[in-house]
């Protein structure tokens, strides 16, 4: 039975590859993967710092609801979840995410969103190296692993633990969470 994925992204600064890759894995799959940001219209992808392609928008954040999704994947880049971390409405959409127990998958820069969330005491992930500190204050424990799953969390460093990253939400898709953290 094919499922619903949201991939909630800012407008700009989101790292093509940790969109595109996952995406991919998903339909692949035989499921739905539907872009959500906070703003209509088309969201603009990057390669490192430079411009990318770009992805419409299918549904605002306003109209997202969590009911209407079976996972969460929140692509990195530093721009896109450093945008998306000062959007309460995105951010108490992870954070419901999170809370429903639906798998919930984040690589690299997109942490943040989760730290803004405060989603992270006692769950253990992986991010880019430079979350770390800001993973450990949010009460999270940050290990640098390409894969890391902790009940409906998954968490990947970057771009090179893609394969890792999209298998485990490919996984969850079929097999559910691990656990609801709840």
């Amino acid at each position: 039975m094919a499922k619903r994925v949201a991939f909630l992204v800012a407008s700009e600064g989101i790292e093509q590859v940790e969109l595109t890759e996952p995406w991919k894995a998903v339909t692949d799959a035989g499921h739905e993967a539907v872009v959500v940001s906070p703003e209509a219209g088309e969201v603009q992808m990057f390669n490192h710092l430079d411009k990318g392609d770009t992805k419409p928008v299918d549904v605002t954040v306003a109209d997202a609801k969590v009911g209407d999704f079976d996972a969460l994947v929140l692509p990195g880049g530093v721009a896109n979840p450093d945008a998306l971390r000062t959007d309460a409405a995105a951010v108490a959409l992870v954070r419901e995410f999170v809370a429903s127990g639906r798998p919930v998958a984040a690589i690299c820069h997109a942490p943040w969103t989760l730290i803004e969330a405060d989603v992270l005491k006692g769950r253990r992930l992986a991010s880019w190296p430079s979350l770390q500190t800001d993973i450990r204050n949010a009460g999270g424990e940050w290990v640098d692993e390409s894969l890391v799953v902790d009940g409906n969390l998954i968490t990947s460093r970057n771009p090179d633990d893609l394969p890792d990253f999209c298998g485990a939400v490919v996984e969850a898709l079929e097999h559910g969470a691990a656990a609801n953290p709840a």
